[in-house]
C-alpha cells in the first residue's frame, strides 16, 4: 500500500482478527497508512453482539475507529458460505464509503492449509487448490463462479471495481497468534461455531489435520507451499497479456519465466514487471486497471545493428504513454528501457548503427620498410 491510504481491517473479536487489528494499529505510523476496524454481525448468534462490543472497546483503546454492520442471514443449507458472502459484501460497501484501498483479513497459515484440504476433499482442480492468496483481487460470488480468465463473474455494487483483500497473517501459525495475544494482553472472544463438528472445516481442523501432522509434522507448510505454487501458475489472463506484450515488443514470444513474472506482478498488486527476453534485452511491462494498451513506441532492443540504419535521435529513458493516446482509460503499457547503444525512439523500432559503418575505415597499414641492415 502507498503512504496515506486507508486500510479497512475486518475484526470479529476472535483471536486472529484481534491480533491483526493490534499489529496493524501499532504499525500504521511506520507504514504510513490509516487503519480503521469494522465488524459484521450476521444475526445468527446472540453472542456476536458482545464479541463485537469487545472488539470496539479494544479498537478505542488503540485509537482506531471501529464500526459494526448488522445483517440477517437466513438459516438453511451452506450457511457458512452464505454468511461469508454477506460479510464480504458488507465490508466492500463500508470500505468504499471510507475510501479504503484494501480490506485486511485475519487468515493464518492454518486457515489456508485447512482450506486446501477442504477443496481437495471436494475435488477441486489446480485453480481451486490455489486457495487464499496473500492478495486477492475481485469479489468472490456466493458460488465462487469465475470467468475463463479467472476474474469474478460479478462486480461490486454500483459497478465499481471491488476492493482487493489482503491477508497480512498468512505466513503466521495459529499458535503464534495465541502467543501474541498473551504477550500483549490482547482480549479476544471464542466463537462456538469454530468447534461445531457439523461444519466440514471444524472436522478438518480437529480430526484430519492432526492426523496428517502425526504423519508429516510440516504438513501445514507443505499445503501452503502447494497453494503458492499453484497460484504462481500463469493465469489465462496473464498468458493472453504475455502474447500481446510479445507481439507489441516485436518478440517471437515470451517464455514461462516471463509469463510468471507478469502473473506475480498482477497478483501482488505491483504496477510493473521487468522481463528479460532473448538476446539479453529487457522490457518493462506497466500494469494498469483496464485492458491491455501497448506503447507504439516500445520495441525490441538490439545490442548492435548488423546493417546501416537511420540513426534517429539520441536514445532516452523509457517514458509512459499518455492515457489519452494509449487507446483507452488505462491498460498494459510496454516500454523498452535504455541499455547500451539501443533505445526508445519515436515511430518504428530503430537502433543506433555500428559506428564503424558510418565512418571511413582506415586503410590497411602499409608494410614496414626494410631495415637499414637488410639487403
Amino acid at each position: 500500500m502507498r503512504r496515506g491510504e486507508v486500510l479497512l481491517v475486518a475484526c470479529s473479536g476472535g483471536p486472529d482478527s484481534m491480533a491483526l487489528l493490534h499489529a496493524l494499529a501499532l504499525l500504521q505510523d511506520r507504514l504510513g497508512v490509516r487503519v480503521i476496524g469494522h465488524g459484521v454481525d450476521h444475526g445468527l448468534r446472540a453472542e456476536a453482539a458482545a464479541e463485537l462490543a469487545l472488539a470496539a472497546r479494544f479498537a478505542t483503546s488503540l485509537q482506531v475507529p471501529f464500526g459494526v454492520s448488522r445483517l440477517r442471514v437466513a438459516a438453511g443449507g451452506n450457511l457458512q458460505e452464505r454468511a461469508r458472502e454477506a460479510r464480504h459484501q458488507a465490508l466492500q460497501a463500508v470500505g468504499r464509503e471510507a475510501g479504503a484501498s484494501a480490506i485486511a483479513l485475519g487468515h493464518t497459515a492454518d486457515d489456508r492449509a485447512e482450506t486446501v484440504l477442504m477443496r481437495l476433499l471436494r475435488g477441486a482442480g489446480p485453480r481451486g487448490l490455489a486457495a487464499m492468496p496473500p492478495r486477492a483481487e475481485g469479489h468472490p460470488t456466493a458460488t465462487g463462479a469465475r470467468t475463463a480468465t479467472g476474474a469474478p463473474t460479478a462486480t461490486a455494487a454500483g459497478g465499481q471495481a471491488p476492493l482487493p483483500r489482503v491477508r497480512p497473517l498468512l505466513r503466521v501459525r495459529r499458535a503464534d497468534v495465541l502467543v501474541h495475544l498473551e504477550r500483549h494482553q490482547v482480549p479476544s472472544a471464542a466463537d462456538p461455531t469454530t468447534e461445531d463438528p457439523r461444519f466440514l472445516r471444524v472436522r478438518v481442523r480437529r480430526e484430519l489435520l492432526p492426523l496428517l501432522v502425526e504423519l508429516s509434522p510440516g504438513i501445514v507448510g507443505h499445503l501452503c507451499a502447494l497453494a503458492e505454487m499453484l497460484a504462481a501458475e500463469p493465469s489465462v489472463q496473464a498468458q493472453a497479456a504475455a502474447v500481446a506484450v510479445a507481439a507489441a515488443a516485436g518478440l517471437p514470444g515470451l517464455g514461462r519465466a516471463q509469463r510468471e513474472a507478469i502473473e506475480r506482478a498482477r497478483r501482488t498488486g505491483r504496477t510493473s514487471a521487468r522481463l528479460r527476453v532473448r538476446g539479453g534485452s529487457e522490457v518493462t511491462v506497466s500494469l494498469a486497471e483496464a485492458g491491455i494498451v501497448v506503447n507504439p513506441e516500445g520495441g525490441r532492443r538490439r545490442k548492435r545493428a548488423k546493417a546501416k540504419v537511420d540513426a534517429g535521435p539520441e536514445p532516452a529513458r523509457a517514458r509512459k504513454v499518455p492515457r489519452s493516446t494509449a487507446g483507452g482509460k488505462g491498460g498494459m503499457l510496454v516500454d523498452s528501457e535504455k541499455k547500451g547503444r539501443a533505445g526508445v525512439t519515436p515511430g518504428p523500432v530503430t537502433a543506433r548503427p555500428d559506428r564503424r559503418s558510418t565512418q571511413e575505415r582506415p586503410s590497411p597499414r602499409s608494410p614496414r620498410p626494410p631495415s637499414r641492415g637488410s639487403s
